[in-house]
């Protein structure tokens, strides 16, 4: 999931990136993926071989288990029986027992008695000897009875219940060894991936190791270099050549540097907004020849129009062939379509090379031209006094370039008369640096544009000094600027803050 949030989606046309970080960054990512892959391959081992493995083990022993249990209460219950039989046949014993001995009672009885008749007395005898007969068949019963029941309960604690102890000891013997090897399985499925790992690591480890922060210097400077040559010295103009004027023609001053006097006004209206990082950038609209660009990002981009333009001719041309054949084969064979319906489509793709042919020429002939400027720029620049490159010190950091050479020229800083012309100083791509802070001594509404509102006792931050207008430039602690009365705000700089 990481991976595809974080992986960029690009089109096929998108170039790859370039930056060495960039690289680095998607190379970490794809062994980011291998990584999880691996980590996919251990889940799957914990799915099937441990956890899938003991839940599937779990139940073969819930089975076996519940057999065991059920063997044991069998053998518990045919004890019981027997038992039950020896203690029937035991009571029935007991009571021919007592049977027999009130029979042979009432026998000594009667036969002591003078008044019984010989009949009474040998029913009697008779009864007794019944008795006593099936006193001995119970005595018999009960005795075979207690031999059963002795052997088997000598059977039952001796041989069947340890025999179930046994397998239930063996069943948990061979579930703890299952446990077991699921556990060195859990291990094995980590220790299988660890090789593969270790190589996504070491594949990330080299992607960091591979980032060239001067390469990706160098190609932010060939992206965005702007082929603008630096300003040369300006010229000193002699005000007081009217002053000293002698009627001697060998005077140091020419009337030529009247004529090569700079407009200033018209340069800085020319120059301004070129350089784009610590300026404005252009308002105008996006030119067809892209002259509203600097030298060499204009070359780039015509370059790249021109090899745009070339591929799509190389379509045509391919479309272009493709009807003339397919035209040859209907004439050939005219059952297969009509030759006359192609033309139509022909005739726009003649037409459309033809308009791309002139694009690619018009294109060409700016591309030569930016060119030429710029090796007449190289040469000129690799002639001139190396004190012409020496940058001047500036404190304000307005001014610009221009593509002509002879308005190369600083410009100077831009005064502000009135809150509403502020508007444009605030599309700058980077804040300007904070020179000191103020404390708001009465509240302002700022219902202007371009001026910011504050509470009395409000802080705020001083980016801008007041240059005359009675306007000082401020800006809250959530980035929010604007322009303040200078006399409603207590003002304390920082020492040193040109240099900020």
């Amino acid at each position: 999931n990481l991976v595809k949030k974080y992986c960029p989606k690009r089109s096929p046309k998108d170039e790859e990136p370039r930056f060495t970080s960039c690289i680095a960054f998607f190379n970490i990512l794809n062994e980011l993926n291998d990584y999880a892959g691996q980590r996919e391959v251990v889940a799957e081992e914990m799915g099937h071989r441990v956890y899938g493995e003991l839940m599937r083990y779990s139940h073969d022993l819930k089975t076996e288990r519940k057999m065991h249990l059920q063997e044991g209460r069998k053998a518990q219950q045919y004890l019981d029986m027997c038992w039950k039989q020896m203690d029937n046949s035991k009571k029935k014993f007991e009571r021919e027992c007592r049977e027999a001995e009130k029979a042979q009672q009432s026998y000594e009885r009667l036969d002591n008695d003078t008044n019984a008749t010989k009949a009474d007395v040998e029913k009697a005898k008779q009864q007794l000897n019944l008795r006593t007969h099936m006193a001995d068949e119970n005595k018999n019963e009960y005795a075979a009875q207690l031999q059963n029941f002795n052997g088997e309960q000598h059977k039952h604690y001796y041989i069947v219940i340890p025999q179930i102890y046994k397998q239930l000891q063996e069943m948990d013997e061979r579930r703890t060894i299952k446990l077991s090897e699921c556990y060195k399985g859990f291990a094995d499925s980590e220790r299988k991936v660890i090789p593969i790992i270790s190589k996504c690591l070491e594949g990330m480890i080299l992607a960091a190791k591979s980032v060239d922060e001067h390469r990706d210097s160098q190609l932010v400077i060939d992206c965005f270099k702007s082929g603008f040559e630096p300003p040369g010295d300006f010229p000193f103009e002699d005000y007081s050549q009217n002053i000293y004027r002698t009627i001697s023609d060998g005077t140091i001053s020419t009337p030529k540097q009247e004529g090569m006097r700079i407009d200033s006004k018209t340069t800085v209206g020319k120059a301004k907004g070129k350089l784009w990082l610590f300026g404005k950038k252009p308002k105008g609209p996006a030119l067809e020849d892209f002259s509203h660009l600097p030298p060499e990002q204009r070359r780039k981009k015509l370059q790249q129009r021109i090899d745009e333009l070339n591929r799509e001719l190389q379509k045509e041309t391919d479309q272009k062939d493709a009807l003339i054949k397919m035209k040859d084969v209907y004439e050939k064979n005219p059952q297969m379509g009509d030759p006359g319906s192609l033309q139509p489509k022909l005739t726009e793709t003649m037409s459309n090379m033809d308009r791309l042919r002139m694009e690619i020429h018009k294109n060409e002939a700016w591309l030569s031209e930016v060119e030429g400027k710029v090796a007449a720029r190289s040469d000129r620049r690799h002639s001139s006094d190396i004190n012409h490159l020496v940058t001047q010190g500036r404190e304000s950091p307005e001014g610009s370039y221009t593509d002509d050479a002879n308005q190369e020229v600083r410009g100077p800083p831009q005064q502000h008369a009135h809150p509403s012309e502020f508007d444009d100083e605030f599309e700058d791509d980077d804040p300007l640096p904070a020179i000191g802070h103020c404390k708001a001594i009465y509240p302002f509404d700022g219902h202007n544009e371009g001026t910011l509102a504050m509470k009395e006792g409000e802080i705020l931050y001083i980016i801008e000094e007041d240059k005359g207008d009675g306007w000082t430039r401020a800006r809250r602690h959530n980035g929010e600027e604007g322009y303040v009365p200078t006399s409603y705000i207590d003002v304390t700089l920082e020492k040193n803050s040109k240099g900020s």
